[in-house]
């Protein structure tokens, strides 16, 4: 059997159907809270999950802390956001992999993401794969916004889809966490460089473990003048989001957009530091 973690804060209108998702087939869903104050926790409750919380301080600390504290009834976690939900697919090739003799440490799945009207950003798309079934104890993350998943031991791969709906609440409600978002991407950004942490040209485009290529991938590309307009073009062209229709070239430009409030804070938190200085 698996467990289910679901991270929240106030989700009322999307954790019911979340929730649906799993609870026919999971004896063990974890509610890991901070601190909502609409119905979430009624509605976690009243499903049957169990519900800690936790003041959130970033993505990272935030998600190690659930794996190391919170008392999972099994050896496999599946994790999942409450705008999320787990196909019959999925579902399956979950259950199937989460053996206890299993070799892996944790299996990477596929999402689909879906734009307001319902539409499947099949190409828009930028990263499709996941990795969201795990043993906790084998796993952990890092970075503070976007975290990056580290496993030790072997990593597999499962069918099925995650399917996602990013925009339920709007694409206002979009656009303002993502705003949040950026500010935590710039600080990675400045924190990283000031570490001087290495990164390699070659290991973005040629490492065999899709989570260290991404790794790579992300701060040659945070290091490139004219990132927006980049992204715009890498998404629309070279990912043919066009092919999406209205939904993939509406995507590609609300991304495009969110990486120019990441070069904003990037600026701005540049003039802070240069000031303090």
């Amino acid at each position: 059997m698996v467990s289910v973690l679901i991270l929240t804060r106030n989700e009322e209108q999307d954790l019911p159907d979340c929730l649906a998702s799993v609870s026919d087939w999971c004896d063990d869903m974890h509610l890991f809270d901070s601190f909502s104050t609409d119905r979430t926790v009624e509605i976690a409750r009243s499903a049957g999950c169990v519900v800690t919380q936790r003041k959130f301080d970033n993505w990272s600390a935030h998600q190690n802390w659930g794996l190391a504290n919170l008392p999972f009834k099994h050896p496999w976690v599946l994790y999942i956001d409450a705008d999320e939900r787990v196909s019959p697919e999925l579902r399956d090739a979950a259950l199937a992999a989460a053996k206890s003799n299993a070799t892996e440490s944790a299996f990477r799945l596929r999402r689909r993401d879906f734009f307001l009207d319902g539409t499947w950003l099949k190409h828009a798309q930028i990263s499709p794969f996941y990795l969201r079934l795990f043993r906790p104890s084998k796993m952990r993350y890092e970075r503070l916004v976007n975290p990056v998943s580290i496993v030790d031991g072997p990593i597999g791969e499962i069918g099925g889809y995650l399917d996602h709906y990013p925009f339920s609440k709007g694409v206002g409600f979009w656009l303002e966490r993502h705003i949040k978002y950026a500010d935590l991407e710039a600080k990675t950004i400045l924190a990283n460089r000031e570490k001087q942490v290495p990164y390699s040209f070659k290991k973005a485009f040629t490492a065999k473990d899709f989570t260290e290529r991404r790794f790579h991938q992300k701060e040659f590309f945070y290091r490139l003048p004219g990132r927006p307009f980049i992204k715009f073009f890498y998404m629309l062209v070279m990912r043919r989001a066009f092919l999406d229709g209205r939904a993939g070239i509406t995507y590609a430009t609300l991304q495009s957009v969110y990486e120019y409030f990441i070069v904003l804070k990037q600026r701005e938190l540049a003039r802070k530091f240069t000031t303090v200085a």
